[in-house]
């Protein structure tokens, strides 16, 4: 995923489907110059974490 879309589904009042390494995850933020998004997976809200837009897929 790019940062632009990446931003769009963090933004959207829409329930987007994305998955981080197979798991269903939320984008809370996304950082423009690190290319970096913070998610939770939706199984487990309390682990946010810190990973690469480009590892996100829109499904």
């Amino acid at each position: 995923m790019n940062v632009g879309r990446a931003k769009e589904i963090a933004e959207s009042l829409e329930m987007i489907s994305v998955t981080y390494e197979g798991s269903p995850v939320i984008i809370q933020h996304v950082d423009d110059n690190t290319k970096m998004a913070r998610i939770y997976s939706k199984a487990d809200p309390e682990n946010e974490r810190e990973v690469p837009v480009l590892n996100l897929i829109e499904e």
